[in-house]
């Protein structure tokens, strides 16, 4: 399946609102979307969320980014990743072009 990572940034009243049975919730969003979490991190700086998680395909991943905002508050920008060994397979080909 494919990884993507979830940032997420708090608003003020989402903030106010956070739990261990908020998280809960969101990963059983997560999980009735197809997702499986790898991580979930609280962080500092930019985002206060990272999520890394794997999804069937990426419209399930758009459809719990915009679940868990509505339902908690937390805006999310999600994105696909590849890993290290992918992506030099995949610059490795340009040379070959």
């Amino acid at each position: 399946m494919p990884i993507f990572m979830m940032f997420g940034k708090y608003s003020t009243d989402a903030l106010k609102k956070v739990s261990s049975e908020r998280t809960r919730k969101a990963v059983k969003i997560i999980e009735k979307n197809g997702g499986k979490v790898i991580s979930m991190y609280a962080v500092l700086g930019e985002h206060d969320l990272v999520f890394t998680i794997d999804f069937p395909d990426a419209e399930k991943a758009l459809l719990t980014s915009v679940t868990l905002n509505t339902l908690t508050g937390i805006s999310f920008v999600t994105s696909p990743v590849v890993d290290v060994e992918q992506f030099d397979k995949l610059l490795s080909e340009i040379k070959d072009m």
